[in-house]
């Protein structure tokens, strides 16, 4: 039950990011200078002008957006909650708080590991194409076939490290925030 909720939260947030993530991804490889470059709403009207609303447009990547976003939830919410539930609960606050938040960075870390090919194929989907006119990143899987075959399979990993140096301990962060506020909550209201 946790591991489907978390992918319904994650399907549900990557239909609402994505079109900030395409504009966001034009506007991080567009390369003038600060200066020139156009505002964000400026960046999403040259999008939806040239591509539309749709797959070639403001919801370019849609299908690795999903992955990514889906996948991650659902794994961190679905191994927190359930090895927490697990694992006993330690009656020293001072070691809560370290089972806690080691859970949580386990949960972030794994997440991260079994999500990352969908964002490197949300990253080539939605960033510059190497040919410039000519589309090769199109679709989510189609990309990762892409990569895996032309620079292996540890090319699906690229950006690993930083992104579990990131989402390790800021999703350890975030599940003690929710987890504290919420006991504090219940106590209080």
């Amino acid at each position: 039950a946790f591991a489907v909720a978390g992918l319904g939260s994650g399907l549900t947030e990557a239909v609402v990011v994505n079109p900030f993530e395409v504009v966001k991804v034009t506007l991080q490889t567009n390369q003038n200078a600060f200066t020139e470059q156009p505002s964000s709403f400026v960046q999403a009207q040259q999008i939806i002008k040239t591509g539309g609303l749709g797959f070639q447009g403001l919801n370019k990547g849609l299908t690795a957006t999903l992955g990514r976003h889906g996948v991650f939830n659902m794994v961190y919410f679905g191994f927190y909650f359930n090895v927490k539930n697990i694992l006993p609960v330690n009656k020293d606050p001072n070691l809560e708080f370290l089972r806690k938040f080691g859970i949580g960075l386990v949960s972030g870390t794994i997440a991260s590991i079994i999500n990352i090919p969908f964002d490197v194929a949300k990253s080539r989907i939605q960033g510059p194409q190497p040919v410039p006119g000519e589309i090769k990143y199109r679709t989510c899987f189609k990309t990762m076939a892409t990569v895996y075959k032309e620079e292996g399979f540890l090319a699906l990993y690229k950006g690993l490290l930083p992104k579990i140096m990131r989402l390790g301990p800021g999703g350890a962060v975030m599940l003690l925030v929710y987890e504290y506020v919420y006991a504090w909550l219940q106590d209080t209201v």
